[in-house]
């Protein structure tokens, strides 16, 4: 039952992590992506490659999937110079299925749909994180310093920036504000936060796939940004924490069948986000409303 705890725990953290990174951008810039889960894959990728092939280091791992996630990003950041709304999902969308693409078939580099396998742990200034306990510990603690970092940006120059361009991009303009460099960076930001995370799960897993980088993870991990609230620094964390224990309190319920339970955790996955979207459009934290952004 402990092993089972700390597992939902290292993933909770992860999906936050995961789930603020996106909303940096669907919160602060107004830019919706369903692309999120492609950025987190390149991630785990690139760990994976780099642990198996040359070094398990932690720092070094990390690194090099955040700067490989950040530099494809602008295969995202250049549609959203563009187009804007609905236009940029449909992009997202179709680099998505660009990048699941790429996943399965390129198997020097991935594997292919068998996927990356016997990933070693991470090591860091000599310590190896063998025990499930010690990695807890470590993602608590990037979960942590990715708060810290999400704080930092929104509540300073780039966020008001962020959210002047969200409010009103002729306005920014009139500002005097480079609205597409202020776009693209945070496209950039929020893809190579999406990589250290990335990064986690190819440690954690030790095995990777292209079935945990899909258009449901995507969805998943923007449901868990709308639930808690867009636009809040902690809604996105209190929404990765109930859809994480959904699936787990689901399981607990004898007169449910056992098979149907994934679709029984869709519905319930789409009623909530109806019900917000009527009741709290700003989310469970309380993010912007209707009104306040009419």
């Amino acid at each position: 039952m402990i092993a089972y705890l700390q597992n939902i725990a290292v993933l909770f953290c992860i999906n936050g992590i995961l789930a603020l990174t996106l909303n940096f951008i669907m919160g602060y810039a107004g830019i919706f992506s369903l692309a999120h889960a492609i950025f987190f894959g390149v991630g785990a990728y690139v760990t994976a490659y780099i642990a198996l092939n040359a070094s398990d280091s932690l720092l070094i791992c990390m690194g090099a999937s955040a700067a490989v996630s950040a530099i494809l990003s602008m295969a995202l950041a250049l549609p959203a110079l563009r187009v804007r709304g609905e236009y940029f999902v449909a992009a997202s969308l179709g680099l998505q299925v660009i990048g699941v693409t790429i996943f399965s078939e390129w198997k020097a580099a991935t594997g292919g749909l068998g996927g990356m396998i016997g990933i070693p742990r991470p090591t860091l200034m000599g310590y190896t994180f063998n025990d499930d306990l010690a990695f807890l510990a470590l993602a608590v603690v990037v979960l942590l310093i990715m708060i810290g970092i999400t704080a930092l940006l929104v509540r300073g120059s780039f966020g008001r920036s962020l959210m002047t361009i969200r409010d009103s991009e002729s306005a920014a303009q009139t500002y005097g504000k480079h609205v597409n460099a202020i776009k693209t960076l945070s496209v950039a930001v929020s893809s190579g936060l999406a990589g250290i995370g990335g990064c986690l799960y190819a440690f954690y897993m030790s095995f990777i796939n292209v079935e945990s980088f899909t258009l449901e993870m995507s969805i998943l991990l923007m449901a868990m940004v709308i639930i808690g609230g867009t636009g809040t620094l902690f809604g996105p964390i209190v929404g990765a924490a109930l859809l994480m224990s959904l699936p787990a309190a689901l399981t607990y319920l004898p007169f449910l069948p056992p098979a149907e339970l994934g679709t029984i955790q869709q519905i319930i996955y789409g009623l909530a986000m109806m019900l917000l979207m009527m009741f709290r459009p700003g989310g469970l934290v309380g993010g912007r409303s209707k009104e306040k952004s009419a």
